[in-house]
């Protein structure tokens, strides 16, 4: 996992958020007790249950103590577990089990998401929001650039996010253990300020785990590089701003 840096995150909090909140949404569930927040970052994302389900006992996952340092100082109230998603699951039944944009840095999900459903209280829900944008250009150029020689040595071997499964597999790993499936796709269109703004925004996920692997001044170097790249991918708008297309897998399923 990536080291990561909550204030570079929360620079597009509004936009991070959302999916978030649409996710929320299409749960099918008018009470919750115990809602667990997996992967819950510095609490942005715990803080859309707590609006959807006030009278929920709220607990937030999370490996990066850097993001559970920033939730526990906003709020004290609410439970913050440091630990690995690949291993962790609750000591007792839930009825929410709610992710958003987490899942993509960990594998296995064909072993952790009916693990984590058979955690679920009857009645109670998984609901997982994902990236599925890795062909999007800002996101191929930066493993892209790794494989070039200026870089290659230093992060050819980085391991970064992956793309999910397909709707098909979460189905068939899913429906042996649900009542009922949800599967969707949407396209978020960002609309970013310039590219340096673009350049932000991957600094904060999908730029992280490489630059972890480089000296300061090799990271200014690699980030002016990937900026000199994104005007032949994102042409500007005529008010100067750029539109950053942004695909997500959401699924909601009822044990």
């Amino acid at each position: 996992m990536p080291t990561w840096d909550s204030a570079q995150y929360l620079r597009f909090e509004n936009e991070r958020t959302r999916p978030s909140m649409d996710l929320a949404a299409r749960v099918p569930l008018a009470c919750v007790r115990d809602a667990v927040d997996l992967g819950c970052g510095p609490g942005n994302s715990t803080e859309v249950i707590a609006k959807r389900w006030p009278e929920a006992r709220l607990t937030g996952v999370d490996s990066s103590p850097v993001m559970l340092e920033v939730a526990r100082k906003v709020h004290p109230d609410w439970a913050w577990i440091e630990a690995d998603l690949q291993q962790w699951q609750p000591e007792k039944m839930v009825d929410l089990l709610f992710s958003s944009a987490a899942f993509q840095w960990v594998s296995g999900h064909e072993i952790i998401f009916p693990r984590l459903m058979k955690c679920l209280s009857p009645g109670g829900v998984l609901a997982v929001q994902m990236p599925a944008a890795k062909a999007e250009p800002a996101l191929a150029l930066i493993p892209s650039m790794a494989g070039e020689d200026a870089w290659k040595a230093r992060l050819e071997d980085v391991k970064t996010w992956h793309q999910p499964y397909t709707q098909e597999d979460y189905y068939r790993m899913l429906s042996p253990l649900a009542s009922r499936i949800e599967l969707w796709e949407t396209t978020y269109i960002h609309v970013m300020d310039s590219h340096e703004a673009l350049l932000d925004w991957v600094k904060g996920t999908a730029m992280r785990p490489y630059l972890d692997r480089l000296t300061a001044p090799e990271s200014v170097e690699f980030e002016k590089s990937f900026l000199q790249r994104l005007p032949a991918h994102y042409a500007p708008q005529p008010d100067g701003r750029i539109l950053f297309p942004f695909r997500r897998l959401f699924l909601v399923a009822m044990r």
